[in-house]
């Protein structure tokens, strides 16, 4: 049996917020773990956060191109020789109307938080199918609830939810788990918010990410954990 500090584990958008969060729990854990962002400086800019708490790389990717997760997946397997953890994380959100939403913020929720999930695992399938391993999709709660200005969002979210169903039907017969984590509010930078200690206390936290995450890796490999509701216990409101 392995041991767990010789698994590997990829995050989209691990430069910030949730996938951040993530990184730095599987990092505390043992993996080794490489995270992608927009750039080489938010990628690098992270990495020296990060590596304080075990081996971690950063890359340059774009979810929306299967080339560029391609050649990500090519540079983890070439540093460490294997693939057990994918988390596809990256998403952006445009909140309008449909009477303002216009197409291109439609056209980059849907291939980034969609397309760009159908990117990332096709790229690691392979890998993964010899590892045995585990992939996280990141959806939301908006990923089953809709709102006014949501249009684009909802309809990634859904999308998603939907999709990684699907591919945890497709994928048991190879023992690869997949589990979609679908949260409610998160301190993070998401939609150009920033994020404040106190006003955003009660919100669930980067770190509460990162310890779901571990904690379902740590299920019994006989276990499947689909789809995983996670909320703040209270709301700002109260």
């Amino acid at each position: 049996m392995e041991k767990e500090n010789e698994k590997i584990a990829l995050i989209t958008g691990g430069t910030k917020g949730i996938g951040f969060g993530i990184a730095k729990s599987l990092l505390e854990h043992g993996y080794k773990v490489a995270i992608t962002g927009r750039s080489q400086h938010s990628a690098d800019e992270a990495v020296q956060h990060l590596q304080a708490f075990g081996e971690v790389m950063g890359i340059a990717a774009d979810v929306k191109s299967l080339d560029s997760q391609s050649h990500t997946v090519s540079t983890v397997l070439a540093r460490w020789g294997r693939l057990d953890v994918l988390v596809a994380n990256a998403g952006v959100g445009h909140f309008a109307s449909i009477e303002d939403l216009d197409a291109a913020q439609w056209q980059d929720t849907i291939d980034t938080n969609l397309t760009g999930v159908f990117y990332s695992i096709k790229a690691s399938l392979e890998a993964l199918k010899r590892s045995e391993g585990y992939i996280f999709t990141i959806s939301s709660l908006a990923g089953t609830n809709f709102f006014a200005g949501g249009s684009a969002y909802n309809a990634s979210k859904f999308g998603l939810t939907g999709f990684s169903q699907a591919i945890m039907l497709d994928l048991r017969k190879y023992n690869i788990k997949v589990s979609t984590i679908m949260p409610g509010s998160v301190a993070t930078h998401f939609n150009d918010h920033e994020p404040d200690a106190e006003k955003d206390a009660w919100k669930i936290q980067p770190e509460d990410m990162g310890r779901l995450v571990v904690d379902l890796l740590n299920m019994p490999t006989r276990t499947l954990p689909s789809k995983i509701e996670i909320r703040p216990l209270r709301t700002s409101l109260l």
